[in-house]
């Protein structure tokens, strides 16, 4: 039995567009489901994370975040979890563990949200997240808006519109795009689960009606898993139309998991 995968950053707290988010995440109808940029979810009790939660009928665990926005990973039930943290120094952000007992197993799952500002502190957060989380200590799946470019792509075309500022995010010293955040976890052991089980455009960023000006078309989100997780993964893909057209300015990523 599989385990449908979800992973979304939903741009400032979602405001005025949380309805869509919601229609969106019942209509998918993930058993794990991985949320960045949860800005105002940890105010009052976490009120609009446990409405959200309640909506799409799945169990909450929130990372609040010292600098930046809060993430999340819900689980739907009979998924129980069996263990949780919440890390919050290191990371501009944040980021949320669960582990959850499956069929074959525990699964362990990761929302993260690393620096969109720069090159090196993004690295330098993904090292000590692959480190905190190694792959062969647990089966385990990091998800996210990691705001880095993978390795062994051209980036060429993907970095040339944007204006020098913008662009600097993405470079590396020599002037070449920057791609060791995402290299990090793949030194570490993560496989990249797009190379292994994605179909069709891989890129998650800008929506059509949800900005994202700060962006050409790139592919910032992803989901990377151990080794023996990413050898059964399969239907990966970027979800698209309908209300994901302006709900954010990310596409969500969805994937099955063995």
């Amino acid at each position: 039995m599989s385990l449908r995968f979800l992973t979304w950053n939903i741009k400032t707290g979602g405001g005025n567009r949380l309805d869509a988010i919601t229609a969106v995440i019942r209509r998918e109808q993930p058993d794990l489901l991985a949320l960045q940029e949860l800005r105002n979810f940890d105010r009052n009790g976490s009120r609009i994370l446990h409405d959200l939660a309640a909506a799409v009928g799945m169990e909450p665990h929130l990372a609040r975040s010292f600098l930046g926005q809060p993430v999340a990973v819900l689980v739907r039930p009979p998924l129980k979890i069996i263990d949780r943290a919440e890390v919050r120094w290191r990371l501009h952000h944040a980021a949320a563990a669960v582990t959850v007992e499956t069929a074959t197993g525990p699964l362990r799952v990761v929302s993260a949200h690393l620096n969109p500002f720069s090159p090196y502190r993004r690295m330098r957060e993904a090292i000590w997240l692959a480190h905190r989380y190694r792959p062969d200590k647990l089966p385990t799946v990091i998800a996210g808006d990691l705001n880095g470019l993978d390795p062994g792509t051209d980036h060429t075309e993907t970095l040339a519109p944007q204006p020098g500022f913008l662009r600097a995010r993405h470079l590396a010293r020599d002037g070449s795009a920057d791609t060791r955040a995402v290299a990090a976890f793949l030194n570490a052991g993560f496989t990249d689960l797009w190379k292994v089980a994605g179909s069709g455009n891989p890129l998650t960023v800008p929506t059509t009606k949800g900005g994202g000006r700060e962006f050409s078309r790139m592919r910032l989100d992803y989901v990377l898993a151990s080794p023996a997780i990413a050898e059964a993964a399969k239907n990966m893909t970027v979800v698209r139309g309908d209300e994901t057209e302006y709900a954010s300015d990310h596409y969500p990523v969805r994937v099955d998991l063995p």
